[in-house]
């Protein structure tokens, strides 16, 4: 969520407010199930220090999402795969007087038969789509319903994160304040609006003692997320963990405080190619919602219970650029050291590095920031495909890290890459294979997915396909 379209929060860091002014095989089918255990072909290059200890090894074993594509992990990688674009015109409220009138708006959410319908109603709506993305991430862990008796409910936890919290349910609270006054406010108003709420239902749905808060780390909350489920993991603190992220922010003070950062794309006449990551003409990210939700285990735990072994996680990294609350540093030695702690913590040679999912939010400083940042590590980039998914989702705050590595994982267990579209006139310096409006065939080896946030956060998780 980097790098703002203008200078008006530059006067302070620590004060906003100080100046006011300112071809036929491209039409394949993704494969809707993996195999239990799936090995690359792809050439490797060694890497020593690669974690072998089965306790310490993080396997991803099932995957959830809400998202402007519907529900189904399969379904939304279709779509992202054929190009689709997710975004449109808002009509959950009145957009008509905002500069920016369109989203990746969520249509036609169902939560039947994940949430039971009086608390349905009450529940802030990042609150729903982490508690369906948290269990249908359980059922593709074959741990849905009375199989969640197989494992150790004490060391299993929840981490899932967001950006904005409970943002409807805060809103409508100050709204009854004033127009009604205080004992008219839901005395639901502090539980569902506090970012640690998803995690803390979540758990008591399904009773799960282990590990359970939530981070808030703007747009890197996600991977925030996923870092530190896996060293729970690996301390031996747990042998499973329900990690990522949700949000819920397309309302109108969401809508409204984005609008006045100027951090959006004002592309009315035409939403479906306002998200254009890389291209000269990009003017500002689109906002997106939704949740994206990965079961982690210690390898030791999920084979013994014969668990569908998905991928793997390697490592990751975050850190802060410490330089300004919205804007990358010029230099981009936050991001280039985040990817190259990330890789570190993987045990993961620069060589094998050969897809990154980026950041990629269509704002000016940011996309090439985030390029020059990868340029800086990888001085060989000849080898490496990079793609955008909020090109086609748009920008899902706290929850894109989530969507995010589920798009790479997918990536990395069907040979295809998704494409990065509205590709219409590349920044000259992004001298990458951008995956440019159509999907590609590519054996991914080690795959990083990148997430940065407002404040100056960043975080880079490395995924590869299982090998035993």
């Amino acid at each position: 969520m980097q790098a703002l379209q203008s200078t008006s929060l530059r006067a302070s860091p620590l004060n906003p407010l100080q100046n006011k002014s300112n071809s036929s095989r491209n039409n394949a089918k993704t494969p809707k199930r993996v195999s239990f255990i799936k090995a690359s072909t792809a050439p490797a290059v060694s890497a020593p220090k690669r974690e072998k200890d089965p306790k310490k090894r993080v396997v991803i074993t099932g995957m959830g999402l809400v998202s402007v594509f519907g529900n189904d992990v399969d379904s939304y990688y279709d779509k992202l795969l054929s190009g689709k674009s997710g975004i449109g015109p808002i009509d959950r409220f009145d957009a008509s007087k905002f500069p920016t009138r369109f989203g990746g708006q969520i249509r036609g959410f169902n939560s039947e038969g994940y949430i039971d319908g009086k608390n349905d109603r009450r529940l802030d709506d990042s609150l729903r789509y982490c508690i369906v993305a948290g269990k249908k991430a359980l059922e593709d862990a074959d741990l849905g319903g009375h199989d969640l008796s197989k494992i150790d409910k004490e060391r299993a936890g929840v981490l899932v994160g967001t950006g904005m919290g409970g943002l409807t349910v805060f809103s409508d609270g100050v709204q009854a304040l004033i127009e009604k006054g205080p004992r008219k406010i839901t005395p639901f108003f502090i539980p569902y609006a506090i970012t640690n709420m998803g995690s803390a239902l979540l758990a008591i749905e399904l009773g799960l003692m282990g590990p359970n808060y939530s981070i808030s780390t703007a747009c890197a909350t996600s991977n925030y997320c996923f870092y530190a489920a896996a060293n729970h993991i690996r301390r031996g603190e747990a042998d499973l963990m329900i990690a990522g992220g949700t949000e819920a922010a397309i309302i109108p003070i969401g809508l409204g405080g984005f609008v006045a950062c100027r951090a959006l794309s004002q592309r009315n006449d035409d939403p479906q190619t306002a998200s254009r990551p890389w291209d000269k003409d990009r003017d500002g990210f689109v906002m997106g919602e939704g949740a994206g939700v990965l079961i982690m285990e210690s390898l030791e735990h999920a084979m013994k219970r014969g668990a569908p072994i998905i991928a793997e996680y390697l490592g990751g990294a975050v850190n802060c650029d410490a330089y300004h609350m919205t804007d990358p540093r010029a230099d981009g030695l936050g991001v280039s050291s985040c990817i190259e702690r990330s890789l570190e913590d993987a045990g993961v040679s620069l060589e094998e590095v050969n897809y990154i999912n980026a950041h990629a939010t269509s704002t000016l400083a940011g996309d090439l920031a985030e390029i020059n940042a990868i340029k800086k590590v990888f001085k060989n980039t000849s080898g490496i495909k990079i793609n955008a998914t909020k090109s086609m989702i748009g920008h899902c705050l706290g929850a894109a890290g989530g969507l995010e590595a589920i798009a790479t994982v997918k990536a990395i267990t069907t040979g295809w890459l998704h494409p990065s579209i509205n590709q219409f006139n590349p920044e000259p310096s992004v001298d990458f294979d951008t995956v440019a409006n159509q999907k590609q065939q590519h054996e991914v080896n080690v795959a990083i997915s990148n997430s940065f946030g407002f404040g100056g956060h960043n975080s880079v998780v490395a995924f590869s396909a299982f090998k035993p």
